[in-house]
């Protein structure tokens, strides 16, 4: 999950301007997260926040997932393949969008109520999902432990696997003479 947050590492200034007005300046910083706004405050500062009307990308891909199983159960669509091209998208993306409405009820309600931890994004969600919903919460458990160290990458069979390790050969250094 993607999110953009905003933090306020300094104290606001209020200034009045010469014609009354009232300027508030604040310093910010932004940090992007999976497409989500996020404002965070300094701390002792008290804010009431509006919950955000824009649903999250995993919230999106939820929906469309269970809009797109509906569309092939009910006979509105013979398969993934007529629903990818109604829908102007590859099929394989269909698939992944399918494969989301097979998460455990939990996980489903976490995507939803926007409390699933932030390491966890689409990919570790609808790529080679498990259907034992004990499995699903493992593999999220996975991915938020591995969060600060593991990278993906794809194997032989061009499936992703998670790896701590860097890939031999891929980062060399260079003599300043050939640089």
């Amino acid at each position: 999950m993607k999110r953009t947050t905003l933090e306020f590492p300094g104290e606001p200034m209020v200034l009045r301007t010469q014609d009354g007005g009232i300027t508030i300046s604040m310093p910010i910083r932004v940090r992007r997260y999976s497409g989500r706004r996020q404002v965070l405050v300094p701390q002792g500062i008290s804010a009431v926040l509006k919950a955000t009307c824009a649903p999250t990308a995993l919230q999106l891909a939820l929906a469309r997932g269970h809009r797109w199983l509906r569309q092939i159960e009910s006979g509105q669509a013979r398969n993934i393949a007529e629903v990818a091209k109604r829908e102007k998208v590859d099929r394989s993306y269909v698939s992944r969008m399918i494969n989301l409405t097979a998460l455990a009820p939990d996980i489903q309600a976490a995507i939803l109520n926007d409390t699933l931890p932030e390491a966890v994004g689409l990919f570790d969600l609808a790529m080679n999902t498990p259907l034992c919903w004990a499995a699903q919460r493992r593999r999220i458990a996975e991915v938020v432990a591995g969060a600060g160290g593991g990278s993906r990458r794809a194997c032989r069979t061009g499936r992703w696997k998670w790896s701590s390790r860097p890939r031999p050969g891929r980062w060399r250094s260079r003599s300043p003479s050939t640089v």
